[in-house]
């Protein structure tokens, strides 16, 4: 479990074929501090087992194994050396609950159609397929790529969200551009109430 409070900005070191799954490596720094193989970190929003971790003057190489559902379904098909991906390690208990409730499992991928400063801030505009916006709701979480945001507008194939200079500086989104492809996790609690509610609706 996660909270969408992202921690670091680490870079794609390499994004090679294995035998069994595609291998993704990424520089650590500050979520190097705990990390070990066979734990979780998220990138990208995306949950992910560490298989190897390689340490050295305060930073760290890990490696991931994507299976093709990951490599499918998220937007670690168009990660390349130098590409930023935003890490977050799982929410320890008694820890700081800062964002809202990310498993770190991928629904989909939307689009960036509007990216740009306005004042200090900025507005990200992103279009999504269907089967993701009708979970999309005014002033509800998404998490996109990871960043647990708060959704500030919502028309039917889209929604934006303002953008504070350190959620700017802190994650990959300086590196983002119009065009690009963010994963979007939806809000979890909304996933539920929808399971909950619909058979009951069925019968009426």
């Amino acid at each position: 479990m996660f909270t969408g409070i992202v921690e670091e900005a680490g870079q794609v070191e390499c994004v090679a074929p294995g035998a069994d799954a595609i291998q993704l490596t990424v520089q650590v720094r500050k979520c190097a501090q705990g990390l070990r193989v066979g734990g979780s970190l998220a990138v990208n929003g995306c949950c992910l087992t560490v298989v190897e971790l390689k340490r050295s003057r305060g930073r760290a190489l890990a490696r991931f194994d994507l299976l093709e559902e990951t490599w499918r379904r998220t937007n670690l098909q168009f990660a390349r050396p130098g590409t930023l991906v935003n890490l977050e390690r799982p929410l320890r208990a008694g820890g700081e609950f800062g964002g809202h409730f990310v498993t770190g499992h991928i629904d989909g991928l939307g689009k960036i159609t509007r990216w740009e400063r306005v004042g200090r801030d900025y507005l990200l505009e992103i279009t999504a397929p269907p089967e993701l916006m009708r979970y999309i709701v005014f002033k509800g979480s998404v998490a996109v790529d990871g960043i647990s945001l708060t959704v500030a507008g919502v028309t039917k194939r889209a929604f934006q969200i303002w953008i504070i200079p350190h959620t700017y500086q802190v994650t990959n989104l300086r590196q983002r551009q119009v065009g690009d492809a963010v994963n979007i996790e939806t809000d979890l609690i909304g996933k539920y109430i929808e399971k909950f509610v619909g058979p009951y609706r069925s019968r009426k």
